[in-house]
């Protein structure tokens, strides 16, 4: 079983994609360990390496495809990154999670201490404005269209143990 979890910053993802895997005993993989996977291998910082892949779209290619020959190649595995759900060709489950802006925003702001509320906003807002032409352009993707997903859920409305009661329930759901 291969479940995916998709969404924009500051929309639960990485919550989600920790119980599910503390749930069912799945792997997890996040694309934010192949990120780190991937400095380590060229003995960088994680800083470093950011300014690399932000100036070279070869990284966040290899950062994709790592995480997808990982996610393909391993049963029992939850996967968690913006285009997880649309790279791993094998997946079962594919979920993306939605909040609004400002409630993205703020839970940004309580990882990362001392940022200011309206840069952190414009900080997001543009983050995901270059995503989507990143996406668009380097595979053809418009990260809007949500119909690859098997369950769009709200992170705002719910806590993470209502939204993984609900993936749990379609993942009993499809394991018959």
């Amino acid at each position: 079983m291969r479940i995916t979890v998709s969404g924009p910053p500051g929309s639960g993802t990485t919550t989600l994609a920790r119980w599910l895997s503390a749930r069912t005993g799945f792997q997890l993989i996040s694309a934010g360990e192949v990120f780190r996977g991937l400095a380590r291998e060229r003995n960088m910082d994680l800083a470093t390496f950011g300014a690399l892949a932000e100036s070279d779209p070869v990284f966040d290619r290899l950062i994709d495809e790592r995480q997808r020959e990982i996610a393909e190649g391993t049963d029992d595995i939850v996967v968690e990154g913006r285009l997880s759900g649309r790279m791993v060709s094998n997946a079962d489950l594919r979920i993306w999670l939605q909040a609004p802006l400002p409630v993205r925003v703020r839970r940004i702001l309580e990882r990362e201490a001392g940022a200011d509320i309206a840069a952190a906003e414009l900080e997001t807002a543009e983050r995901e404005a270059c995503e989507v032409r990143r996406y668009r352009q380097y595979y053809g993707i418009e990260i809007g269209d949500l119909s690859v997903y098997d369950l769009v859920l709200n992170s705002e409305r719910f806590e993470v143990e209502i939204l993984g009661a609900i993936v749990m329930t379609a993942y009993a759901s499809i394991q018959h």
